[in-house]
């Protein structure tokens, strides 16, 4: 927030460096002072967390639900009598020792300059987030209100008032890294995720409804929801996890859309242990989730229309988020070359280091302009991708294979149709991850995808010649395709001489 004066003057940001303990002291009592609602409202919610189980009802027998699919909750075969009563103690418990907690270190709060209670509350919220999850909540209202409570409490004590006593130690500067042309940690490049996120949220929280057995039928336009959906959400692969798959994408979407709001335009200098948490999340978390989505037609032979409309939400998520992280790693690894925090590697990584070489962000528009200038609002969201026309190709070749095998009547089940399935689905990935500039390299694995669809559906059983000479066309021009690198728009400091 005070970052954004510094950004438009030289002398105020040398002021800000030579801040004094004592005034920033001053600026954390009087910031504390004009969110005091904030703190009064952690003990609030934990009293209405302390009553939550006997308001809703979380001991209440007829109330109780089962896991979808027969299965029980973690690795039991089945719900019993027993497990369901556990689940529902643990509920119970869970929300008032988190309630309790609340009290207490919402209480704290109260006095500025406490960040371990604050943080001791985001924690709280985590927990309450995960809760549902893991104890497989036996109702619908237990899992709401941990939900809405959780996230809540995750606003109110890291968003809404900042980070913890960050006055305390952050280094002001202006916000676009050295050598970049646009800054990756602007609001503009942030909504979109923030979008795209609660979208998942929306969606994942659905599936979860229905494994967490509080919904019967999950709709399915496409595929139908018996003949596909049902056995994809019931199926082997998703009960092989302990607690609902479709509920850990909800908590993993609950966190990224909520990790777009911290933090300042500077956050990848300011900040660098979130943009590393965000980009865990969004990048080698969010590879998983679409390999998983995209292993359901050779693994379970079905598909599921809101699977694959999660994984496609995520799916730009990358590129959008990578820059960020590219741009916090050169600066950590510059800042430690300087001797920011006497050239503490960990310091620098939780507290961020100095601003020099950085520039004013004089090019992105401003969030509030969105209602009169969207067109050019959402184009900023969207630097650090570039849409060759190539990559274009080669995402909608990537479509043609998963089909394949139906069009030419090759049976779901056989490997020269997971060929197809697995090839055309990586081929899409890679082709829209490619679109982010500073991992426009990636393209080259569509090379490896393209050679396997040339090759593997004449190596295998099941296939017909017309379908493995449909197969190999796709993947000669999926190959062609995929070695121009196409245009580069935007530079990125010492990392342009990585783009290939």
């Amino acid at each position: 927030m005070h970052e954004k004066h510094s950004d438009n003057s030289g002398d105020n940001e040398s002021h800000q460096h030579e801040m004094t303990g004592d005034d920033r002291l001053s600026m954390l009592e009087m910031h504390h002072k004009q969110t005091l609602w904030v703190y009064w409202t952690l003990p609030l919610l934990g009293f209405w967390l302390l009553l939550a189980p006997f308001n809703f009802g979380y001991l209440n027998e007829s109330l109780w639900v089962d896991p979808s699919g027969g299965r029980g909750p973690w690795f039991a075969e089945e719900s019993t009598p027993e497990l369901r009563q556990l689940r529902a103690w643990l509920m119970t418990v869970s929300d008032v020792l988190s309630g309790l907690l609340l009290v207490v270190f919402g209480y704290r709060t109260l006095k500025p300059n406490r960040p371990y209670s604050l943080w001791a509350c985001c924690f709280v919220g985590v927990w309450l987030t995960l809760a549902p999850v893991v104890f497989w909540a036996p109702t619908a209202a237990s899992y709401a209100n941990d939900s809405f409570v959780g996230i809540l409490v995750m606003a109110l004590t890291i968003l809404i008032p900042g980070m913890p006593n960050m006055i305390m130690f952050m280094q002001h500067g202006p916000s676009q890294p050295p050598g970049w042309s646009y800054n990756p940690s602007s609001w503009p490049q942030r909504w979109i995720m923030i979008a795209t996120g609660f979208l998942g949220f929306i969606v994942s929280r659905y599936l979860a409804m229905f494994q967490l057995g509080y919904i019967d039928y999950v709709w399915d336009p496409f595929f139908g929801f018996a003949s596909n959906t049902e056995k994809v959400l019931n199926s082997k692969m998703s009960h092989m996890w302990p607690v609902s798959d479709g509920g850990l994408g909800a908590v993993s979407y609950t966190f990224e859309f909520l990790m777009g709001y911290m933090g300042s335009p500077s956050r990848w200098r300011t900040m660098p242990w979130m943009v590393a948490f965000f980009g865990v999340l969004v990048i080698p978390l969010g590879l998983t989730h679409i390999f998983l989505v995209i292993s359901q037609p050779l693994i379970v032979h079905a598909w599921c229309t809101l699977c694959l409309l999660a994984a496609l939400i995520m799916l730009p998520m990358i590129p959008l988020e990578v820059d960020e992280v590219i741009a916090m790693i050169q600066h950590v690894r510059q800042a430690k070359k300087r001797g920011d925090r006497e050239g503490s590697l960990w310091s620098i990584f939780w507290k961020g280091g100095q601003a020099d070489g950085c520039t004013p962000d004089d090019r992105s528009p401003a969030m509030v302009e969105f209602s009169d200038h969207p067109v050019a609002l959402f184009k900023a969201s969207i630097w650090g991708m570039s849409f060759p026309w190539t990559l274009l190709a080669c995402s909608a070749l990537g479509v043609i294979p998963v089909f394949l095998p139906t069009l030419f009547g090759i049976d779901i089940t056989t490997t020269a149709a997971d060929i197809g399935h697995l090839c055309g689905a990586l081929i899409v990935t890679f082709s829209v991850i490619s679109m982010g500039e500073v991992i426009r390299t990636g393209r080259f694995l569509n090379v490896v995808l393209a050679l396997m669809l040339v090759v593997g559906p004449w190596l295998v059983d099941g296939t017909t010649t017309a379908y493995a000479l449909a197969a190999s066309a796709l993947g000669i021009a999926v190959a062609m395709l995929s070695i121009p690198r196409g245009r580069i728009l935007q530079t990125y400091g010492s990392w342009d001489r990585f783009i290939r």
